[in-house]
């Protein structure tokens, strides 16, 4: 150190003074190493958006039909006609959780070719209430997926207002097969 940089640096620290001794001093033990986060690819490429909400008065019924699905279908769906082949519970979940489960169902029923889901949300009270509020995202949220063809309300038995059934579209494996058993009763 030159003596201009000691100069400097005795102005700088000039009126400090050192620490009497160590009993005012009181060291934390270390922490471990917080573990890393995984990175989840799969929410990376979550769609579903949790900006504005209209929200759905508890005097409306969930129900969605895409163009093109045939009313009997439709019907059947809402009298709960359907075996239900998956569900997910979302009940006093964080909207931000609800949207990752949602996803993520979706995604997994879509791969296993399921047709027909629960999905819980909960019964709401008022229209202000938490459920109700996860039951509106849904409303906005499952229209959103490609494969949702249709949603209804659940019979009282299913969840009622605190549920809805969720139809899926066929896989192109499962059309595959229908057709080729439609063909050999032709045939």
């Amino acid at each position: 150190m030159t003596p201009d940089e000691k100069s400097l640096f005795l102005d700088a620290v000039g009126d400090v003074r050192p620490l009497k001794s160590g009993t005012d001093v009181h060291w934390e033990k270390s922490q471990p190493p917080r573990p890393r986060r995984h990175r989840d690819d799969l929410q990376l490429d979550n769609f579903l958006t949790t900006g504005f909400l209209e929200i759905v008065p508890l005097s409306e019924p969930l129900l969605f039909r895409r163009d093109g699905l045939q009313t009997g279908v439709l019907d059947k769906l809402r009298k709960g006609k359907y075996g239900r082949e998956a569900s997910l519970n979302l009940r006093q979940q964080s909207v931000e959780r609800c949207r990752t489960l949602l996803y993520a169902f979706i995604l997994q029923a879509t791969r296993d070719g399921l047709r027909n889901l629960l999905i819980v949300h909960g019964r709401a009270r008022s229209d202000n209430t938490h459920a109700n509020v996860v039951r509106s995202y849904l409303a906005r949220w499952l229209p959103e997926f490609d494969e949702v063809q249709a949603f209804a309300e659940a019979q009282p038995q299913h969840g009622g207002s605190g549920a809805c059934y969720v139809s899926l579209r066929k896989s192109a494996l499962a059309k595959l097969d229908n057709r080729e058993r439609h063909a050999a009763r032709r045939g």
